[in-house]
């Protein structure tokens, strides 16, 4: 459950940097303050939900684009952080484009980067240490 928690943890702070990144690459995004937080964690939560989900239709209806199921629901999930609140807008097709792939870029290195160093090395890493203790103790 920790772990989950901590992959969730990180998964909101990559939204969020993405989300920045995008606004402030292109014109057409706008975030705002008030609500800026609110659309990251719908957005966060929307894509845990979604990329299975779509990752499941892609592979029994269309198994050409599995490839492609990140960008489609990250796609998904930033029409969903759109719609509920006013911490995010994005307006044109070309910026609909370039906002997926910057937001899916920044989860997608950022998630393997962060993953590698929070989860396997120090969760990890903390969980090993604590079984090596519990076995020494006890014997």
């Amino acid at each position: 459950m920790i772990r989950f928690l901590l992959s969730f943890a990180i998964n909101v702070v990559l939204a969020a940097l993405g989300l920045l990144l995008a606004s402030s690459l292109f014109d057409g995004v706008t975030v705002h303050a008030s609500g800026f937080v609110v659309a990251v964690l719908i957005f966060a939560v929307a894509q845990a939900i979604l990329a299975p989900f779509v990752f499941n239709v892609a592979r029994k209806y269309a198994s050409a684009i599995l490839g492609g199921i990140g960008l489609v629901s990250t796609f998904l999930a930033l029409w969903v952080a759109t719609l509920i609140g006013d911490g995010l807008e994005i307006s044109g097709a070309a910026t609909w484009v370039g906002v997926t792939v910057v937001v899916w870029l920044v989860g997608a290195l950022g998630g393997w980067l962060l993953g590698w160093l929070v989860l396997t090395r120090w969760w990890d890493g903390r969980q090993e240490q604590k079984r090596i203790r519990e076995a020494t103790s006890k014997g």
